[in-house]
C-alpha cells in the first residue's frame, strides 16, 4: 500500500479542525493510540495498540524529508489476545525503541486521511495521508497534498520531516529545534491499554 504524506506542527488545532470540516462531509473518528516502535535494519516497525486492546502491526518505509513524501507500508490487524504476546516477542528479538502516545482525530477529504494529533510530550500536529490507487503515481499524490496544504493553510515552515518517535528521542536528548524543547516521559512500552 502507498500514501503520500506530510506532517506539520500546528498551534491551533481547533482552527485546523474548522478548516477541515469545511472540506468534508465525513464525521470525525477519535482514537487513542499507543505506537510501540521496534528496532529494524531498514524502515520502521511498530505495533499500534487501541483502547479496546486490539492493534495493528505496521511496517513502513518513508524518507525523512520536508514536504510531501511517499510512504510504502504493510499492516496486519491484531486481536486483543495477540497484541501483548507480539510486543513481548518483538521486544525480545528486535529491541524496543520507545512508545508514542497520542489522541488522533481522523477525517477523510476525498482520498486523503487527515489526522489532527495531540502527541504526549510533543504537542499538536496535522498529518495528511493521500491514499494512492494502483494507477496513481507519486506526483499525483504530491499535487493532492499540496492543494490540501494550501486549503488548510499549512506553510512549508510548519512541516516536520521526522516521525514522532524521532522527535521524542530528539527532545529527550535536547537536540530538537522543531519541537521547542518538549520533554518525553513515555519512551518505554506502555501497559495502559
Amino acid at each position: 500500500m502507498r500514501n503520500v504524506e506530510i506532517k506539520a506542527k500546528i498551534d491551533n488545532p481547533d482552527l485546523k479542525i474548522l478548516r477541515v470540516m469545511q472540506l468534508t462531509n465525513h464525521n470525525c473518528i477519535t482514537l487513542k493510540q499507543h505506537d510501540i516502535f521496534f528496532k529494524v535494519t531498514e524502515g520502521r516497525l511498530k505495533l499500534r495498540k487501541f483502547e479496546d486492546g486490539s492493534g495493528e502491526l505496521i511496517y513502513y518505509k518513508r524518507s525523512n524529508k520536508f514536504g510531501p513524501k511517499l510512504c510504502d507500508y504493510q499492516k496486519v490487524a491484531l486481536s486483543e489476545y495477540s497484541c501483548g504476546g507480539i510486543v513481548d516477542i518483538l521486544s525480545a528479538s528486535n529491541g524496543c525503541i520507545g512508545t508514542v502516545k497520542k489522541t488522533r482525530k481522523v477525517y477523510m477529504i476525498g482520498q486523503t486521511r487527515v489526522h489532527i494529533d495531540d502527541v504526549e510530550g510533543l504537542g499538536n500536529f496535522l498529518e495528511l495521508e493521500v491514499v494512492l490507487t494502483d494507477e496513481q503515481d507519486t506526483e499525483t499524490g504530491e499535487m493532492i497534498a499540496r492543494d490540501l496544504m494550501s486549503k488548510l493553510d499549512i506553510k512549508n515552515e510548519d512541516l516536520i520531516a521526522n516521525a514522532y518517535m524521532d522527535l521524542l528521542n530528539e527532545s529527550m536528548n535536547g537536540t530538537s529545534e522543531s519541537i521547542n524543547g518538549a520533554t518525553n516521559e513515555s519512551t518505554n512500552e506502555s501497559k495502559e491499554f
